[in-house]
């Protein structure tokens, strides 16, 4: 029997699948982790703790659990959070916490004095991104400034999805889709790392090689193997980010695709026929040759349903309370009765990158329960994710198919609102387990046991949520109230830091 591993490091949670030539789901296994956030604006993850035990955890539990020998296992892909900053020394061991993407927002000021430097619109140009919270560049610069010992130390700075493949290889290795996340040293042109644009960051030599999603890596080596329970030299591939494999596992496959994901943040990523040049936006080459992607991102959103629960519904059974609470929001009409919620919680990533952008909860009286105010919650995320939208549009990609995926699917008001205020259908596949059984795809797809357009057998469709045209007019007026809100008190956001 041939099977394929793939096992994925979230913001809260890891998650893995073994699935089977046909991609029957042999077994599933998740285990939770908690993102530090040892002062606003940062968040962290621990390497070893997080994402390495995480992963041999998994491993072992699916290998038991589905009675699979590990001589079966044909391949083995990772993904995990990113783009994210981890530096290591010569034996790639950990030098301090992992700094996340872009919701970590410490790197503010070598993003304002990297763009001063280069000039955005060159390096808009030569990276395809914009300087954000979300850029790997800043965040190194941050660290030479503010950490120069263990700058200093630093043999290599790799990402989460990196770590994972030289724990498990020993090689330090990245596909260019992650990389493409490092500005301003990766030149999307080229496809090749480059410190001209800014040399003060690093040397070349302390980044990883560059590889296509599906290069195969190297093997699992003998000390991986006895952590794992994987056979010696099983195939693993350089792997990607876990939003690009969550992509995969739901069809993304062709120009005018687009996942949209709802997780602890929202993330879309839509396929395109050229290379998009939106500061707005982020690019990347896709995970094959010749392809493009073009993605966005809120900083907060599946994190608010969290925060709520644990703030304002603390006497609910924590196991249910995000059941009870979406229960309780269908009750509350569509607008929640004029509330108007700004869900920027740790500033906000696309399309306003603006780290000192404050959460808000507009329009309340006296007359409002929590179940209004947690529907504001979810619309408000939604009207998040309705900006995103209009920016694809502006920027002449509108998307063609929407793929949604997700845990926030289970939440109806989330996902009906989403397609009432941008009159857009959502397709949903039969499979919504996530980024671990993408990658367990791109492990059959590198050793050649299927060919990418198999993902319409393994995950078929099986429907859709349509938008409702009678609740069009009382989101457009809330729309228009929401990208107000923010504009009006922009300003006032960043007084409150001082």
């Amino acid at each position: 029997m041939k099977a394929y591993l793939g096992i994925d490091i979230g913001t809260y949670e890891s998650k893995g699948v073994i699935a089977d030539g046909d991609g029957a789901i042999v077994a599933t296994a998740a285990r939770p982790h908690r993102m530090i956030v040892p002062q606003p604006g940062w968040a962290e993850h621990r390497a070893i703790e997080d994402w390495w035990d995480d992963f041999t955890w998994l491993s072992r539990k699916l290998l038991a659990d589905s009675k699979i020998a590990p001589s079966n296992i044909k391949a083995v892909a990772a993904s995990a959070i990113g783009p994210c900053l981890l530096p290591v020394d010569v034996a790639g061991e950990p030098l301090m916490n992992a700094i996340l993407y872009g919701v970590d927002t410490r790197a503010l000021r070598e993003v304002e004095d990297l763009t001063g430097a280069i000039g955005a619109d060159r390096i808009l140009g030569c990276c395809g991104n914009a300087l954000t919270s979300q850029s790997v560049g800043p965040k190194i610069l941050w660290l030479k400034r503010n950490r120069p010992d263990t700058y200093r130390r630093a043999h290599r700075f790799l990402n989460s999805t990196s770590f994972l493949v030289h724990r498990l290889t020993g090689k330090f290795v990245v596909d260019h889709y992650t990389a493409a996340g490092s500005a301003p040293l990766y030149l999307v042109d080229n496809g090749a790392w480059s410190t001209d644009l800014a040399s003060e960051i690093t040397d070349r030599e302390r980044l990883p090689e560059l590889a296509w999603t599906t290069d195969i890596a190297g093997g699992v080596a003998a000390g991986a193997s006895a952590e794992s329970g994987l056979a010696q030299g099983t195939p693993v591939i350089v792997g990607t980010i876990d939003a690009a494999a969550e992509a995969v596992s739901v069809g993304v496959r062709d120009a005018g695709d687009m996942m949209l994901m709802y997780g602890s943040t929202i993330f879309t990523i839509a396929l395109t026929q050229e290379r998009v040049n939106d500061g707005r936006l982020w690019y990347a080459p896709w995970l094959f040759p010749g392809q493009h992607a073009s993605m966005a991102g809120l900083a907060t959103s599946g994190t608010l349903t969290h925060w709520f629960r644990d703030q304002l519904a603390r006497e609910l059974d924590t196991r249910a309370a995000l059941a009870t609470l979406a229960l309780e929001a269908e009750h509350s009409p569509p607008g929640a009765r004029g509330l108007v919620f700004l869900p920027y919680f740790s500033g906000e990533r696309t399309p306003i990158h603006d780290p000192h952008a404050k959460g808000a909860l507009f329009g309340l009286n006296l007359t409002h329960t929590r179940a209004d105010i947690y529907r504001a919650l979810l619309e408000g995320i939604a009207f998040g994710t309705n900006h995103i939208f209009d920016t694809y549009v502006e920027a002449r990609q509108n998307p063609r198919s929407v793929y949604s995926v997700g845990g926030g699917l289970r939440n109806r008001v989330w996902t009906q609102a989403t397609s009432d205020i941008s009159g857009r259908s959502q397709i949903m596949r039969k499979l919504s387990i996530g980024a671990c059984y993408g990658d367990a795809f791109l492990a059959a797809l590198a050793v050649g046991d299927v060919r990418a357009a198999q993902i319409e057998e393994w995950n078929p469709v099986v429907a859709r949520v349509e938008p409702v045209a009678d609740n069009g007019s009382v989101y457009r007026r809330q729309y228009e109230v929401f990208r107000d809100l923010y504009t009006h008190t922009r300003d006032l956001m960043a007084r409150l830091e001082g």
